[in-house]
């Protein structure tokens, strides 16, 4: 019963991730070509809320999304990749 708890858990956290990383992915490249930090992000998707999960949850979502090589972060400022434009112009993302 414990590992079926635990499998339930892990699978609402991988959800909730990918949620994250398509908030951010969608916002990033509706704003582009303009380009913010990684602070002026969560403050923009989490309407400024003092919650730490929200906020814990969109730098994940960049960490993940740079990782996937969509986002690239020189310095902190979040950007997307060439490869994240191209499949937005194709109508993939």
């Amino acid at each position: 019963m414990q590992a079926k708890r635990s499998s339930c858990a892990v699978a609402s956290n991988e959800t909730d991730d990918l949620r994250d990383q398509r908030v951010v992915l969608t916002y990033v490249l509706a704003i582009h070509p303009a380009h913010l930090r990684v602070p002026e992000i969560v403050r923009e998707i989490t309407a400024g809320s003092e919650e730490f999960s929200e906020g814990d949850g969109v730098e994940r979502a960049i960490r993940d999304l740079t990782g996937a090589g969509l986002l690239c972060c020189p310095g902190g400022v979040v950007m997307p990749t060439q490869a994240a434009l191209h499949a937005d112009r194709l109508g993939v993302l």
